[in-house]
């Protein structure tokens, strides 16, 4: 079968390939076997598609819907939350092996309506609860840009197939961080939208207490805004709403901005971890940027306090940890058994039951803190601009147990001591460890603010390294906006890692 060459494939974004397709130029076939042959030649080495469905695919192909803003464009779809009828949902996770799902997410209803080709689900930690991406049972997906390095998680494997070219697109959902951190590590633009802008049904209403959002991840700003045109809007029953935008995302792209009022900082939350110097000096590049295309900048002390996430977000994760595990028990018909599922997991779960459902109340409410500094802010800035990250692109295992606390774990575990660590020395330097590396994204998972990673930075190794926006709550056009004049300064499109 004829096939668009890699090398021309490469170079149009998921907007220009459906452009193709529409004038005849290239058939939804070929463009679904190109990108088949570009996940057979660099899928090995970077582990970023973990259930290939290429028969899918070219069914699919044949069945497409007439027009569409993205027909005929190949996709793929993370291995999380996300359900496509009559395919397997693993969710990272043993314990689900052989679940195969029996209808279709309406995020999925409408990216087919939409005509992309999907032959494939993508690479993600267990329960998309890491923010790299190494379970035990897929093993780790490797950062185009540097194989020994992470591509961030939780949305790991499709940041990695759109870096590595195999695709110009794929879902990616946002819990706290897990867009915009693999947008940062693998040099693609990613934006988490506001909470209620993208309904999760009908399986979900709400994940992690209003903090997931989804979306995809993307190389061109236009596309990212074209997708969220496409899988906006809520469905009956869900527990959110927000107001429709003013026109499409897409028409806010080359939209001029105005002159934007944009604070920045670049402290750490976690006083035991530094902001690494490159991820400052990214973050003063842009400011001196955003000055020069004409926006006001000004450094501020960040508006909140470690403990909004080594207390009250740290308690959300452990609950939300033991709800799953219980999902899974009730999907077993059993309850689960530690080898169901990853060792931290358990844990997490464990110690989740030495929290009262009074702490969880407690701990939820302040995140009403975070709300009303967060909108102060907003009340004299339309953007606050961090680093995505406080350190460039980690190595894979750099998160990982050591020896001696795999041990430990088992040990306490074994005694039923998990849920008695609550308040040690132990669970608080775990929080403030596994917490500082998210504690710039995690922000606005908490108060439902659309947030964006802008790839404009390299490290001298070449990794890539990405720079945060937020906007007020609803305000995604406020950032398309700005994203595609920061595009059109100093491009990012063609920059593409050598496999």
């Amino acid at each position: 079968m004829q096939t668009l060459s890699f090398e021309e494939y490469v170079k149009h974004d998921a907007t220009a390939l459906a452009g193709l397709v529409q004038k005849g130029e290239v058939t939804p076939a070929e463009l679904l076997e190109t990108a088949i042959a570009r996940a057979d030649a660099v899928n090995p080495k970077l582990n970023a598609i973990v259930t290939p469905l290429y028969d899918k695919g070219r069914e699919m192909v044949k069945q497409l819907p007439a027009t569409g803003p993205f027909r005929g464009v190949p996709f793929l779809l993370k291995d999380l939350e996300l359900e496509w009828a009559g395919t397997p949902l693993k969710s990272g996770c043993r314990g689900y092996a052989n679940y195969v799902s029996t209808i279709d997410s309406e995020i999925v209803k409408r990216l087919k309506t939409a005509g992309v080709t999907l032959f494939g689900k993508t690479n993600t930690p267990e329960f998309g609860l890491t923010p790299y991406t190494e379970s035990k049972l897929y093993g780790p997906a490797h950062n185009p840009w540097k194989l020994t390095h992470s591509p961030g998680g939780s949305s790991g494997g499709s940041a990695v197939a759109v870096a590595s070219g195999i695709v110009p697109a794929a879902t990616a959902t946002d819990g706290g961080g897990s867009i915009r951190i693999p947008a940062s590590c693998c040099g693609l633009f990613g934006l988490k939208p506001s909470r209620g802008r993208v309904t999760l049904g009908p399986k979900f209403g709400e994940l992690w207490n209003g903090a997931v959002a989804g979306h995809v991840l993307t190389r061109s700003v236009r596309d990212s805004a074209g997708f969220l045109d496409t899988i906006a809007g809520s469905m009956a029953g869900d527990p959110y709403t927000i107001a429709p935008p003013e026109r499409p995302f897409g028409k806010e792209v080359g939209r001029e901005p105005g002159k934007l009022r944009i604070a920045f900082s670049t402290k750490s939350l976690m006083p035991s971890q530094t902001t690494d110097p490159e991820c400052v000096k990214v973050v003063q590049e842009t400011a001196k940027l955003l000055e020069r295309l004409g926006h006001t900048v000004e450094e501020i002390p960040l508006p909140y306090e470690k403990t909004i996430v080594t207390e009250a977000f740290f308690v959300n994760v452990l609950s939300e940890t033991a709800a799953v595990l219980r999902e899974l028990g009730e999907y077993l018909g059993r309850p689960v058994r530690r080898d169901d599922v990853e060792l931290n997991t358990w844990a997490q779960a464990r110690l989740a039951e030495g929290f009262s459902a009074a702490d969880a109340a407690f701990q939820k409410r302040r995140w009403n803190s975070l709300n009303r500094s967060m909108g102060q802010l907003h009340e004299t800035y339309d953007l606050f601009l961090t680093p995505t990250l406080p350190r460039p692109p980690i190595a894979i295992g750099t998160f990982q147990n050591k020896a001696s606390e795999e041990r430990l774990l088992k040990l306490v575990d074994s005694l039923g001591g998990l849920k008695y660590l609550n308040g040690t020395k132990i669970v608080n330097d775990l929080a403030e460890r596994s917490l500082g590396y998210i504690s710039f994204t995690v922000i606005t998972n908490m108060t439902g603010q659309p947030s964006m990673s802008v790839p404009l930075h390299w490290s001298p190794d070449g990794l890539p390294i990405g720079v945060m926006f937020a906007a007020k709550l609803g305000d995604e056009a406020t950032l398309f906006r700005l994203a595609g004049q920061m595009e059109q300064e100093k491009p990012w499109f063609d920059k593409r890692p050598v496999l």
